[in-house]
């Protein structure tokens, strides 16, 4: 009675267990031929089964085809297809699977790959080749940073052109503004002015000159400011350097003074403000050069 009882009781045990079977429909396949590989699980009693992702089961050299789970109560079944397109004997190996709280393990298997194929046989492609007719979207999706790239470039490109222009402009316009300048010195050299004391003409012409040169060279309203705000006006805006800004203030002051009679400079002098202000007119390159590596910077 006694060993009734535990053949009984083994009986029992076997069949509410859960059972791990796993089956490989083939051992030996073609390159690139379909096989099934699967795992069930019987007698579940409704517990949960985890195992590897979907997709991400089976080896590096094993191309899943399709990846199915069927779960039921009390049973659960996982199919794979898979192909592989490599000669050679690859493993599938003993997986985990995980029921409630217990791992248990399939069984393991190889798979022979060979290549069926003889020479001078015709070889078709698994599945067609498809033709796909793409839209004006489509292929701006495929080509638009190409387009894109190419439009950066050509902008990029147009900015350097024109900056290199601006700047054979401006220096171009700033040597022809400072020829024409020392002409206009020249000419009201030639007119005597100074040999004959004529200090009042003199400097009438050389401060108009000069108010014409600063204005067209370094942008400032010198000949609509009087002599007092320009003088403020050169300190603040920095454009000209201090040596310039010295001798415009000097030479404009005493402009002034002798149009309203309060001084009665003699030619040393008139020949020193004239030299000056042609050695302000040259030393403008500096000046102008200056504020454009401040600018860049």
């Amino acid at each position: 009675m006694k060993k009734l009882f535990l053949i009984f009781t083994f009986i029992s045990a076997f069949a509410y267990s859960q059972t791990v079977f796993s089956t490989l429909d083939k051992k030996r396949i073609a390159l690139g031929e379909p096989n099934v590989y699967k795992i069930r699980i019987q007698n579940l009693g409704g517990k949960d089964v985890v195992s590897a992702p979907k997709n991400e089961l089976l080896p590096f050299h094993f191309e899943e085809i399709n990846d199915s789970i069927s779960k039921k109560p009390d049973s659960y079944e996982r199919t794979i297809e898979f192909a592989v397109f490599q000669e050679g004997t690859f493993k599938i190996p003993a997986f985990d699977v995980k029921i409630g709280e217990e791992i248990f393990h399939t069984v393991p298997y190889e798979v022979e790959v060979v290549n069926t194929a003889q020479k001078g046989d015709e070889i078709s492609d698994i599945m067609k080749n498809k033709e796909v007719a793409l839209s004006m979207r489509d292929y701006w999706e495929v080509y638009k940073w190409y387009v894109l790239g190419f439009l950066i470039l050509l902008a990029a490109i147009f900015i350097i052109w024109q900056l290199v222009r601006y700047g054979r402009r401006r220096k171009s316009a700033s040597v022809v503004m400072t020829n024409q300048t020392l002409k206009d010195l020249d000419a009201l050299k030639k007119k005597g002015f100074m040999e004959s004391g004529d200090y009042r003409s003199f400097y009438v012409e050389l401060i108009d000159i000069s108010r014409n040169f600063l204005t067209q060279q370094y942008h400032i309203p010198a000949n609509v400011l009087l002599t007092d705000d320009l003088v403020n006006y050169m300190k603040q805006n920095q454009t000209i350097s201090e040596e310039n800004e010295k001798v415009i203030e000097d030479i404009f002051l005493r402009g002034d003074m002798v149009k309203f009679a309060k001084t009665f400079p003699d030619q040393t002098a008139m020949q020193k403000d004239f030299d000056d202000i042609i050695a302000l007119v040259k030393r403008s390159s500096n000046d102008l050069e200056f504020e454009k590596l401040r600018k860049d910077v």
